[in-house]
């Protein structure tokens, strides 16, 4: 089914970024011992924290997607948010506290060993490795977002897919860090002073706090109860408004119960004359009408009540 391939891709998707991250954080750490580094030293948190976190992705994928039981009726989509949470705390945490704290101590005193070039080939390296993680990213966002008929943008901030939202966002901040990293390096070479260096290290902390920040905030939306997009819920609301037996949609709700399962659930005034079997007939019309319109529907329930007119 679309909505499992796109699992599995997600799947595969972190699993790159992770095996990406584990090589480029041992080079950094390397190199910012050899050399002494703070950038270099924040740079290598910046990856354990990103290889931590794919990790933790990739819990979230793989239990998220156990079947539905008796204890769990709706499956253990929201469960992958919860993992997902954690990754990001653990980059706010550690990522972040170690970038900026190491940043303040190396302006205020810190110095290199001078060994500049193993940190400047690391970076280089580390940049066409990043790259391809996210090119591969960058695609997935695209294929989906054609799917959906909506820009790549507009997917990241409404997809419920937090992982792939997860792997965008920390590999274009690798990216960012390494170029700062990058630039504090250089300076501190030519300048012989450790302010530039500290404050690229400050500036890499701060960048993983936004991002941090805002894979925070998308997951405990989602595990709080987010409805889908208001474009996607105005469809909804048309289709069942379509059905010949149906009057009117008094109420609808939905809300995501992982990243690839929806539930919709409306309170329906079908019109006076039709039968119970009619009614029946109406609702598995309805099912039948949004799963095929939009796969990641799992479940759907029409509450029959009466108009509120004379």
């Amino acid at each position: 089914m679309p909505e499992r391939d796109d699992t599995s891709e997600s799947v595969l998707t972190v699993v790159v970024a992770g095996l990406a991250n584990l090589a480029i954080a041992l080079a950094k750490v390397v190199a910012g011992v050899i050399s002494g580094s703070a950038a270099m030293l924040s740079e290598g948190a910046h990856s354990i924290a990103d290889t931590t976190t794919e990790v933790l992705l990739f819990t979230a994928l793989r239990r998220g997607a156990r079947p539905a039981d008796v204890e769990h009726p709706f499956g253990y989509g929201k469960e992958s948010y919860v993992w997902a949470f954690i990754a990001a705390v653990f980059t706010f945490v550690v990522g972040a506290g170690f970038s900026i704290t190491h940043g303040v101590n190396t302006i205020r005193g810190g110095e290199h060993t001078g060994e500049f070039l193993v940190s400047y080939v690391v970076l280089a390296v580390s940049f066409l490795i990043e790259s391809v993680s996210l090119t591969r990213a960058v695609r997935q966002i695209r294929r989906a977002s054609r799917a959906r008929r909506i820009s790549s943008a507009r997917f990241l901030r409404s997809t419920a897919d937090t992982t792939i939202k997860a792997v965008f966002l920390e590999d274009t901040a690798a990216l960012i860090g390494i170029s700062l990293a990058a630039g504090g390096l250089a300076l501190s070479h030519s300048t012989g002073t450790e302010f530039w260096d500290g404050l690229a290290s400050i500036l890499i902390g701060l960048l993983l706090l936004v991002v941090a920040t805002i894979l925070a905030r998308s997951n405990i939306s989602l595990l709080v109860g987010r409805a889908v997009p208001r474009p996607m819920h105005d469809q909804i609301h048309r289709e069942l408004s379509a059905l010949p037996t149906v009057d009117r949609v008094d109420t609808l709700l939905t809300m995501h119960l992982g990243p690839d399962d929806i539930l919709v659930a409306a309170k329906v005034d079908f019109r006076d004359e039709a039968t119970g079997a009619e009614i029946e007939a109406g609702a598995e019309e309805a099912e039948r009408r949004l799963v095929a319109r939009f796969p990641h529907v799992r479940y759907v329930f029409l509450d029959p009540t009466r108009s509120g007119r004379p």
